[in-house]
C-alpha cells in the first residue's frame, strides 16, 4: 500500500504500482508442528527403546534363545496395541470435546448473533485494531455463519473445525510406528542368530537413525540427535540387562 501511494505521489502510473508484490519474502521457517515425521519417529523410537530393554532384562537372566524371542514377539505385539488403544481413546475423546464445545458455539451463533459478532470485534480490538475497523470486519465476517463458526473455534478454543484429528488414522500410525520399531532388536534372532549381541547392534543402530531423523523438525544436529538417543537408548537396555541379570541370579 505504502508503493501504491509513493507511486501516485510521483506519477507512476496505478495500473504499474497495483502489479508490483507489496512484500516479497526472503526469508523461511521450519515446520515446528514437525508435520507427519515427528509422531512416526516418536513412535518407532518408543518401539526400539521400550522392547530392546524388554529384551536385554530377559536376556540377562540367562534364559534360552527361544524364551528371548518369544518375549520380544509379545512386547511388540502388547505394546502396539497398547498404543493403538491409547491413541485411539485419546483423540476420540480431545475430538468429542471439540465437537461438544462447536455445538455450544453454533447455538451462540445462531441465538445470539449480534453479541457473538460484538465479541469477536472487541477480540481484534484488544489485538490493537481501531474499534471501528474492527466492528466492520466483525460484520463482515459473521455474514457467513459457518465462517463465523470457524473464526470463533479459531480464536476462542484454538482448533480448525474442518481439520479435527482421526482417532482411527492415530492409532493405526501408532500401532505401525510401535510395532516396526519394535522389531528391530528381535529381526536378528528371526533371521537366525543365537546371541543378544547382532540385536544389540541392529538397536543401536535404529537409535543413532531414529535421534539423527528427529534432528530434522529440531535446531540441532544430526550426529547430535542420533548419539543423544543411542546414548539414552543404550543406558535403558544396559540398566534393565543388569536388573535381569541380578533378578535371574537371586532367583536361581
Amino acid at each position: 500500500m505504502t508503493a501504491l501511494v509513493e507511486g501516485i505521489a510521483e506519477g507512476t502510473p496505478v495500473e504499474e504500482n497495483a502489479a508490483k508484490p507489496y512484500h516479497v519474502s526472503h526469508h523461511s521457517h521450519r515446520d515446528v508442528s514437525g508435520g507427519w515425521l515427528r509422531p512416526a519417529v516418536f513412535g518407532a523410537m518408543d518401539g526400539l527403546v521400550s522392547n530392546f530393554a524388554l529384551m536385554t532384562g530377559v536376556a540377562g537372566g540367562d534364559v534360552s534363545t527361544r524364551t528371548v524371542v518369544v518375549t520380544g514377539l509379545a512386547g511388540l505385539a502388547a505394546g502396539a496395541f497398547s498404543m493403538a488403544a491409547g491413541e485411539y481413546t485419546s483423540v476420540a475423546s480431545q475430538r468429542e470435546l471439540v465437537e461438544a464445545e462447536l455445538d455450544v458455539e453454533r447455538i451462540e451463533l445462531r441465538r445470539h448473533p449480534e453479541d457473538e459478532m460484538r465479541e469477536l470485534a472487541e477480540l481484534y480490538v484488544s489485538r490493537g485494531v481501531e474499534p471501528g475497523l474492527a466492528h466492520e470486519v466483525a460484520r463482515q465476517l459473521s455474514a457467513d455463519p459457518e465462517q463465523a463458526l470457524e473464526i470463533h473455534a479459531r480464536e476462542e478454543l484454538g482448533v480448525d473445525p474442518g481439520d479435527l484429528p482421526s482417532p482411527v488414522v492415530a492409532a493405526a500410525s501408532s500401532f505401525v510406528s510401535f510395532a516396526l520399531g519394535a522389531l528391530l532388536p528381535v529381526l536378528p534372532y528371526l533371521l537366525g542368530a543365537g546371541t543378544l549381541w547382532p540385536a544389540v547392534l541392529l538397536a543401536l543402530a535404529g537409535l543413532f537413525g531414529c535421534g539423527a531423523a528427529v534432528s530434522r523438525v529440531t535446531a540441532r544436529s544430526w550426529w547430535y540427535g542420533g548419539l543423544r538417543q543411542l546414548a539414552l537408548g543404550g543406558a535403558a537396555g544396559g540398566i534393565t540387562f543388569v536388573l535381569g541379570t541380578l533378578i535371574g541370579g537371586a532367583v536361581g
